[in-house]
C-alpha cells in the first residue's frame, strides 16, 4: 500500500508518495476490510470466486489489494442489487474474461 504525505508551503501542496510493495492480508483481516464475516470469505473461496488467492506453507489464505477490491465488489452487488452467489460467480467470471481480452488487445495494439 502507498504511504502518502501532504505538506503545504506558500499555498502549494506537495505530495510525496513512497512505494512499499504489495500489501497482503490474512483471511480475518481481509474479511474485516470488506465488512463481512470470515466464514463468508471462506465460502467465497470454496465457491471459486477467488482463483488467484495465495496460501502460505501452513495453508493460510493470503489476500492482496486486488482481492480486497473484488471482495468489496462481490458484497456491493450481493447486498445492493440482491444478486445471488451463483449469479455473482458468472458475472465475475465474465469480467475476468473481459479484463484478459482487454489486456491482450492492448498488447496486440502495442506490437
Amino acid at each position: 500500500m502507498n504511504n502518502t504525505v501532504l505538506a503545504e508551503k506558500n499555498s502549494l501542496t506537495l505530495l510525496c508518495v513512497t512505494e512499499t510493495g504489495p500489501s497482503t492480508y490474512t483471511l480475518e483481516t481481509a474479511a474485516g476490510l470488506a465488512g463481512i464475516h470470515p466464514e463468508m470469505l471462506r465460502y467465497y473461496c470454496r465457491f471459486g470466486l477467488f482463483r488467484d488467492v495465495g496460501a502460505t506453507p501452513d495453508a493460510e489464505l493470503i489476500f492482496d489489494d486486488d482481492a480486497i477490491y473484488q471482495l468489496r465488489r462481490f458484497e456491493h452487488y450481493r447486498r445492493n442489487n440482491r444478486v445471488s452467489r451463483k449469479t455473482l460467480r458468472l458475472i465475475f467470471s465474465l469480467w475476468r474474461d473481459i479484463e484478459l481480452l482487454q489486456t491482450e488487445l492492448r498488447y496486440l495494439r502495442e506490437s
